[in-house]
């Protein structure tokens, strides 16, 4: 056998000797021949198509050139298969390209008819006569064709080419391929077609004018039919199949393309337009949240709130299951902005961050009291949603309710600055301006972000505790990685390690702790004596002018996020995140599966006695509680707030031994707040006790202090005038730790009056610097300068 074979190769390298010319215009021929073909048959624009993480169709965008035709796809369903191959080509799985004995025939009949009826191409020539767009019907042409569809089947199988033809066959219109007439037509994926569907579809590449609607119904029944019976008649199908499909109707009305996730098509389109992305959208929840922002949109449209967004994330893997870009709204109102993408002012959304950066690095205990009083920091004036102070209240508190002044001066102790690289670490990428632009600010909605960066964020701290739980305290390097859309990708969340990416997972922990108590919607008020109420960490958030509403939630599972407002950035006085966006935020919940609560990361906490009353760190007399805290939080202070004081024996008085036998002194630890801090804190806390007074013949050695409300220290004052173009007087404010004290008020040392129990002060200054003196009955005083400001 290698004698044979060796003495062919000899004959063939002799030939080849003997005929150089010959040999040499072959090889050029062959070479040609080789490159003949196109690397790229089809230079098309392609529509951007998006399909649910079960390949359902979410939406489309049509292609550059105003054309339909979508991607070719990997395989193509065997019942069109089928057809096409029947109708057009019964002998394409054994041709090498082209058909000479229809050829033949096509010629007779051409030439019989003095003009061209028939072409006699293979499914192969057509792919390179639609790869060719449409040349003349020429007996050169056809030459062509030939050729380069023999050198097509070397290059690609014959499911390959089937493939290339039914992705850029014409089917009517501007509607190109057999995935995008599937839709247009039946309004169904090309596997979900039924044989006479199928057999409907596989004639049209032929004659594509008669799909017009209304027209031409007769002719293109008889082609469906006939397909049908040759089908029938090779065993394809069998007869009840061929009977019940004859007795289906033909397309009439063409169908709308799906638009189940617009917004997101448009995300897709900008990175990746003229392709198919399989996305990780979950298609039924999609279409639930789409009802409810199409229910919430109807009802906030009546008070002129004619947009929202809804975003749901897989916190396990960064997936987005659920993109609402914006509410069904219309044109006038900027129904195609995707607001997930857009900046908008904060309000209140970053305080969970400051809290849990605050106990992170051991500058604040979950109950710690922060003060929550009548504030002026540089002429920055922060005041609560309410227009009420608490004195004092427990951190956790503050974040739960959401009170600006606390905030403000929890922000003011850890520093602007510190807070912004902290919030640049999570990648917020709309806040891009100096810190010192900011400001204090910062808190309370001076800075932008979207919807997309924040639920990144929060999905990145559920996983932190999730991750650290289960995985022996370690943490990941790229915790927070970015939030993903695309089905086939898988993020790498980059390597374990035992030091925290940007926050522990214990000060997390605690966060959430204090964002699970956040007071829920009206009509949900009960909600912790439910068996099966949600629990979630979530925090609502309106900005200045009521113009943005937000509320993100998150459970060890998910995350969901919520905007409500005018993308016009309009406001509404009625718009609020507990009022507005909350609603939304729970009911998008109630679609998901319930999750159990995080655990509790005890190898990032630490349980120490804390103070009950203050929160601090106990002292030895205080009354004293346990309390996880975070690791640093056990170097923090201790209470601040109890002091030893002397009592005589009714613990009615205070005395000291001026007055009092020693041995009849009473020493006890006292729950002492400063001035201001009391004088609304007891207002609140009916339980709360002022210090005694001195006994009277012990009043001498007294001790009193007393602090201006209002105003703070250096202030700039602006005046203001009523309706009817009158100045309105300034009240001063002073707190007193002697309710029954008597004090005597002056402005630049003239008498002005005096007040008990309620130390309010009305004057109405001229314009320029003035001096405010206090003084009580036994001399103690105190004074303050302002700058009035008459607008």
């Amino acid at each position: 056998m290698k004698t044979k074979i060796k003495t062919f190769f000899q004959r063939i390298i002799n030939w080849i000797k003997r005929n150089k010319i010959k040999s040499a215009i072959a090889f050029v021929l062959l070479i040609a021949y080789y490159f003949c073909l196109p690397r790229t048959l089809f230079e098309e624009p392609y529509s951007t198509v998006i399909e649910s993480s079960d390949g359902e169709l979410l939406g489309a965008k049509i292609a550059k050139d105003g054309q339909w035709r979508f991607p070719a796809q990997d395989s193509i369903p065997d019942k069109f298969k089928q057809c096409i191959v029947a109708f057009e080509d019964q002998y394409f799985y054994t041709h090498p390209g082209f058909n000479p004995v229809a050829m033949v025939n096509a010629v007779r009949q051409n030439h019989a008819a003095g003009k061209v009826v028939r072409g006699g191409s293979t499914l192969t020539q057509q792919v390179i006569r639609l790869s060719r767009k449409g040349q003349g019907r020429t007996y050169f042409e056809k030459l062509i064709e030939v050729i380069l569809a023999t050198r097509l089947e070397f290059r690609y199988s014959k499911n390959s080419i089937l493939e290339l033809y039914a992705a850029h066959a014409p089917f009517g219109g501007n509607v190109v391929g057999l995935e995008m007439a599937s839709w247009r037509y039946f309004g169904v994926q090309s596997h979900q077609l039924s044989w006479a569907e199928s057999a409907t579809l596989a004639v049209l590449p032929n004659a594509p004018s008669l799909i017009y609607p209304g027209k031409n119904q007769e002719r293109l029944r008889i082609k469906r039919d006939n397909l049908l019976l040759k089908l029938q008649q090779q065993g394809t199908i069998d007869k009840q199949t061929y009977e019940l499909s004859l007795a289906e109707p033909l397309p009439q009305k063409p169908f709308d393309l799906p638009q189940i996730a617009p917004h997101l098509l448009q995300r897709v389109a900008k990175k990746q337009e003229g392709t198919r992305v399989k996305t990780t959208i979950d298609i039924a929840l999609q279409n639930r949240v789409n009802q409810i922002a199409k229910y919430y949109y109807n009802q906030y449209r009546q008070n002129e709130v004619n947009n929202l967004a809804i975003l749901v994330i897989d916190v396990q893997n960064r997936n987005v299951m659920s993109y609402v870009g914006n509410a069904p709204t219309d044109q006038n109102h900027q129904k195609d902005v995707d607001i997930i993408n857009a900046p908008r002012s904060t309000g209140s959304i970053l305080k969970p961050l400051l809290y849990a950066a605050m106990l992170d690095e051991g500058e604040l205990l979950p109950n710690t009291l922060v003060p929550d009083v009548p504030t002026q920091i540089s002429g920055y004036t922060p005041e609560n949603y309410s227009l009420t102070f608490d004195g004092a209240v427990p951190a956790h508190r503050a974040l739960s309710r959401s009170l600006n002044i606390p905030a403000v001066l929890m922000l003011q102790d850890f520093g602007v600055q510190k807070f912004y690289d902290e919030l640049q670490k999570f990648k917020l990428h709309d806040i891009n301006r100096t810190s010192g632009n900011y400001g204090l600010s910062l808190i309370l909605g001076g800075a932008e972000s979207n919807l997309w960066d924040l639920c990144r964020t929060y999905a990145g701290l559920s996983s932190t505790i999730d991750y650290f739980n289960k995985n022996e305290g370690k943490y990941r390097t790229n915790e927070f990685a970015e939030l993903n859309y695309d089905h086939n990708f898988k993020i790498d969340f980059g390597k374990q390690r035992y030091q925290k990416t940007i926050l522990g997972a214990g000060s997390i922990w605690l966060t959430y702790n204090a964002m699970e108590e956040v007071n829920r919607p009206e009509g949900d008020e009960a909600w912790k004596f439910y068996d099966s109420s949600l629990k979630i960490a979530w925090k609502t958030g309106t900005s200045f002018g009521n113009r943005d509403a937000w509320a993100i939630g998150t459970n060890s599972r998910y995350v969901v996020g919520v905007w409500v407002g005018n993308a016009t950035g309009e406001g509404r006085p009625t718009l609020t995140g507990v009022s507005s966006a909350a609603p939304i935020l729970f009911d998008v919940f109630n679609l998901l599966p319930r999750k159990k609560w995080f655990d509790a990361p005890l190898n990032d906490l630490e349980e120490v006695e804390v103070c009950s009353l203050s929160g601090y760190l106990a002292q030895e007399d205080c009354p004293k509680i346990k309390q996880y805290v975070s690791l640093k939080g056990k170097t923090t202070a201790v209470c601040p707030y109890h002091k030893t004081v002397h009592l005589d024996k009714t613990e009615k008085f205070r005395v000291n031994s001026s007055c009092e036998d020693v041995a009849n002194i009473v020493t006890k630890k006292w729950f002492v707040l400063p001035p201001v801090m009391e004088w609304y804190y007891k207002n609140q806390h009916i339980g709360y006790l002022p210090l005694p007074p001195f006994r009277s013949d012990c009043e001498g050695n007294q001790t009193v202090t007393m602090d201006f409300i209002y105003p703070k220290a250096s202030s700039k004052i602006y005046l203001t005038k009523n309706f009817n173009s009158q100045v309105q007087p300034v009240i001063l404010k002073v707190a007193h730790s002697d309710r029954e004290s008597t004090l005597y008020w002056y402005v630049d040392n003239v008498f002005k009056g005096t007040t008990k129990t309620f130390h309010e002060m009305p004057i109405t200054p001229s314009t320029g610097i003035h001096y405010i003196t206090v003084v009580d009955e036994v001399g103690n005083e105190i004074r303050r300068k302002i700058d009035i400001v008459n607008q």
